[in-house]
């Protein structure tokens, strides 16, 4: 038996959904996380303070009565946000980030932004008091190839911000190729970047290969293997640009099982155990806390956590939780298709 005891992590980047589906997944990050970015691409979208503060209450009264979890909120930005209210929710405390989506880039983002030049007024602002920006990094033409727009989006969008407002602070989530490793370590200190659990383990194969298998699918959609390689080689190499997000987003399986299935991957049952597994794989172990549990704080400027969990490895794979009820309905857990011999053991603080 191997054990491994790192500081509590915290996701980056997190999908909590709203209703039946928040009860049934949050307990689940809580029961691995002490803080999480939480995703504001609701029906109708998370937009102002206000709304924030409700959604946190809600998130709150979905988790066990025993739970230390912190949500961190954000706001989705649109061209009619207001950089008052965004300003007065950061100063607050309420605010930790807000969410550049382009506009029908992925779930539940119709009302994106469009034209990017229309809210510099407000990133200049946020630039200004030091408030990050996390942008999902995809374009939306759809002249260009679903495999190339996070490299198109690079070029278009993110070169010319980054050259407009330089001290800006960006976290391009769910970085998903070669082309985005290397922008964000050639970008200068201002930006950093998630990496999912899912894309250190799939590729577009595992969408694609043997049939069409919706559970894999997600947005940014997993790439060629040569990415995937980059991204592991950036997840486990301790830089402190790269941290991780799981991008845990679930839906329904009648919603993902379907002629048109929604983008998405549930995996904060099991990621801890997953990226165990890949780190080590990847020789890697003693860099899991920097990726899980430092780099990600010190970008948003926190306290690492000072609780700590056990990971244990057994010789005998690990049953993993395959499905969670959600309502009426269940929701699939990431299956990573091979045996998970490691699994969270309890709080080892």
């Amino acid at each position: 038996m191997k054990t491994l005891t790192i500081r509590q992590p915290d996701d980056w980047h997190l999908h909590l959904r709203d209703g039946a589906v928040l009860e049934a997944v949050a307990p689940w990050s809580a029961a691995h996380f002490s803080r999480a970015i939480i995703m504001p691409n609701l029906v109708p979208p998370v937009v102002k303070s206000a709304d924030a503060a409700a959604y946190r209450e809600r998130i709150l009264g979905a988790l066990p009565r025993e739970s230390a979890f912190t949500p961190l909120m954000t706001l989705y930005l649109t061209e009619a946000s207001q950089a008052d209210d965004i300003e007065s929710g950061f100063r607050d405390g309420l605010v930790t980030a807000v969410k550049l989506y382009p506009a029908g880039a992925t779930t539940n983002s119709q009302s994106g932004v469009r034209d990017v030049e229309a809210v510099y007024p407000v990133l200049e602002r946020m630039a200004e008091i030091g408030m990050p920006l996390c942008v999902h990094g995809e374009v939306t033409d759809p002249e260009i190839d679903i495999f190339d727009r996070e490299a198109v989006f690079i070029e278009r969008v993110l070169m010319p911000l980054r050259r407009r407002i330089p001290e800006l602070r960006i976290v391009m989530e769910h970085v998903t190729t070669k082309d985005g490793v290397d922008f964000v370590r050639g970008a200068g200190e201002n930006i950093g970047a998630t990496i999912t659990t899912h894309h250190l383990i799939i590729n577009r194969n595992a969408i694609l290969a043997g049939g069409i298998r919706p559970h894999y699918y997600c947005l940014p959609v997993a790439k060629r293997e040569t990415h995937r390689l980059a991204l592991r080689k950036a997840a486990t190499s301790g830089e402190g640009r790269f941290f991780l997000g799981t991008d845990s987003a679930p839906h329904v399986d009648p919603l993902k099982e379907s002629a048109c299935g929604c983008a998405g991957v549930f995996n904060a049952p099991n990621t801890m155990a997953c990226l165990a597994h890949v780190f080590e794989e990847e020789n890697a172990l003693d860099r899991l806390e920097a990726f899980t549990s430092l780099n990600g704080p010190a970008f948003y400027r926190l306290p690492p956590n000072e609780t700590r969990i056990r990971l244990v490895r057994s010789d005998e794979p690990v049953e993993n939780q395959r499905k969670i009820r959600a309502g009426q309905d269940e929701i699939t857990v990431f299956d990573p298709m091979f045996p998970i011999h490691w699994k969270v053991e309890d709080d080892a603080s």
